[in-house]
């Protein structure tokens, strides 16, 4: 028995590991918690840590056809004809590693003085500080106006990180 990976089709790694258990696969999906915007709000959110891939426990005599054909489920990953194998010690090490951050804070949308960009309104293009975050919805920046540092508020929706 060893632990095997699956790439899963975009968005639907639950459904996956949910069809799969179904069929009475034993399945890892390693997640973490993360702030996200819907309508205007920031909520938090379980998300996989590895998008597109979860891990299966099995033998390698698996009729991988039926596995292919679940739904959620894109192929098992494979190099050079051969299914990618993963030791026991590195689905430990993920749970460790998943544990310690659902343990934590969620992963914020913008980090105190990381670079945005506003993405519409008067402002748009313009880059500035991400300073904190004012209510459920709004953000507080500092943006150079008239050469000047100044400090804005902005709803979370309209900013985005930049490289």
């Amino acid at each position: 028995m060893t632990w095997h990976v699956i790439h899963t089709k975009p968005r639907q790694e639950t459904r996956a590991v949910e069809n799969l258990a179904r069929q009475g696969f034993r399945c890892y999906l390693p997640t973490f918690k993360a702030e996200r915007v819907r309508r205007g709000q920031i909520y938090i959110c379980i998300e996989p840590l590895f998008p597109r891939y979860l891990f299966i426990y099995s033998d390698n005599a698996l009729n991988w056809n039926a596995i292919r054909s679940t739904k959620g489920v894109q192929a098992p990953v494979s190099f050079g004809g051969e299914i990618a194998k993963v030791g026991d010690e590195l689905i430990n090490a993920l749970q460790k590693v998943e544990n310690n951050l659902k343990a934590g804070e969620p992963d914020k949308l913008f980090n105190q003085g990381e670079k945005v960009q506003i993405t519409t309104g008067p402002f748009s293009g313009l880059e500035a500080i991400y300073q904190m975050s004012d209510g459920e919805s709004r953000a507080l920046v500092l943006l150079e106006f008239l050469g000047k540092p100044t400090q804005a508020k902005f709803d979370i929706m309209h900013l985005k990180k930049t490289s």
